[in-house]
């Protein structure tokens, strides 16, 4: 019984540690297709900082709120604060991504 339930911890701990698919679903295509500093501007408005990178380029940082939890008994609101980091390159395409908190 004892293995069962560790078993069934680990899939769900596993299958929790996952990405976000609504998020991959945008961003890869981005990645991809090579979309620039002035896409990103127009689709997901002004970034909330942005910085320079060692060897050229900027790297981007969103935040937005992703879902969120209520709680009892009152039922206050607790949003999930996403942290979504662009880098781009010299050419100032993006080059990569990551994301946390979504």
């Amino acid at each position: 019984m004892q293995r069962l339930v560790g078993l069934l911890l680990a899939v769900a701990l596993i299958a929790g540690c996952g990405g976000n698919p609504y998020l991959e679903a945008s961003l890869q295509p981005a990645e991809f297709e090579g979309k620039d500093k002035a896409w990103f501007e127009k689709n997901w408005g002004t970034p909330t900082g942005k910085a320079p990178r060692f060897f050229g380029g900027e790297t981007w940082t969103y935040f937005r709120i992703a879902g969120g939890q209520t709680s009892a008994p009152f039922g206050n609101f607790k949003p999930n604060q996403c942290q979504i980091t662009l880098k781009f390159g010299k050419d100032d395409k993006l080059s990569s991504y990551s994301y946390s908190g979504c």
